[in-house]
């Protein structure tokens, strides 16, 4: 079969044929057929050797997740394949309990985006259980394909307000036209914090950049405002006053999506392509064919505006 295939840490994939996972499969292992799956950091990430405990033996096909269907007919998003076989080929390997069904009237692109990024973004706004109409939401990092779907997803599961922060002026406009209910440009000159503190006060941040800018959200936290620490894209480490934790009372999340049981991570999928299914989330992607997996792998690295989707 054709598959983007790593051979080096650090390398980008090359196209190629590589063995079909139907000679291998096992009992608990299902062959799904392909049909789209997200690229993202994450897969960077690992193909760079740079996320722990996730370095497959090479050679080996990357891509975490994907859509495609099963031998029966089945459509299915499929998260965790089985080594040495990823999502970026026409055919990978899947143990059962990491595949979700896909909802009617959710094409296979959008229920492909709707992995990585569906299930992080509805990881943290699930760390609000009780998220309803009292509560107020910042999205830090918003112009992300995660953001995106939070700023939505936010509003989706009701709460009052929601607010996007990111850089990029068209990026800020698209998401006012998903809903959002007012916008904050970081990149802009000025203080953040003073720009937050007038969109604020918030109940729920979620927080994928970390850094200055979540220093400054903090500020802009309702007392005992829940802050769910899920990426880091504007630095790795903060200095953090002591007494700005104790003043807000401030509850500090830190989380990760794709730790979760198998089980949580499929409600988590299947809950927000409802919502897709629905129209209430939309998502912006482009679809790269197989072929050019180069070109989607430096065009990711530089951080898209929009979801990569690879098409087999």
């Amino acid at each position: 079969m054709r598959a983007a295939v790593l051979h080096a840490l650090g390398s980008p994939p090359r196209v190629e044929e590589f063995d079909d996972p139907g000679s291998v499969v096992r009992p608990g292992e299902t062959v799904v057929e392909v049909a789209a799956a997200g690229l993202s950091h994450l897969d960077l990430g690992k193909a760079a050797g740079k996320v722990k405990g996730q370095a497959p033996a090479l050679p080996y096909v990357p891509g975490t997740d994907g859509v495609g269907r099963c031998p029966d007919g089945r459509r299915v998003y499929f998260h965790k394949t089985v080594s040495p076989y990823g999502a970026f080929a026409e055919r990978t390997l899947v143990a059962d309990g990491w595949l979700a069904d896909v909802p009617d009237g959710v094409t296979d692109e959008v229920a492909a985006a709707l992995g990585n990024a569906g299930v992080a973004a509805m990881t943290a706004l699930e760390s609000l259980p009780d998220l309803d109409g009292r509560h107020r939401v910042l999205v830090m990092g918003a112009t992300g394909a995660v953001g995106q779907v939070a700023v939505q997803l936010g509003k989706a599961l009701g709460a009052s307000r929601v607010v996007a922060a990111g850089l990029g002026a068209d990026r800020l406009d698209r998401l006012r036209e998903l809903g959002a209910d007012a916008t904050v440009d970081l990149g802009t000159t000025g203080g953040m914090q003073d720009a937050l503190l007038a969109q604020g006060p918030f109940d729920l941040i979620v927080d994928l950049l970390w850094g200055a800018p979540s220093l400054a959200a903090m500020h802009a936290a309702a007392p005992e405002a829940t802050l769910v620490q899920f990426g880091e894209l504007a630095g790795s480490t903060i200095e953090l006053p002591a007494a700005l934790l104790r003043s807000k009372q401030l509850r500090l999340l830190g989380v990760s999506g794709f730790q979760a049981p198998a089980a949580e991570q499929v409600r988590r999928y299947e809950r927000v392509t409802s919502f897709a299914a629905s129209g209430r989330i939309e998502v912006d992607l482009e679809a790269i064919p197989l072929a050019q997996i180069d070109r989607a792998w430096e065009q990711q690295g530089r951080s898209a505006a929009w979801k990569l989707v690879i098409i087999p």
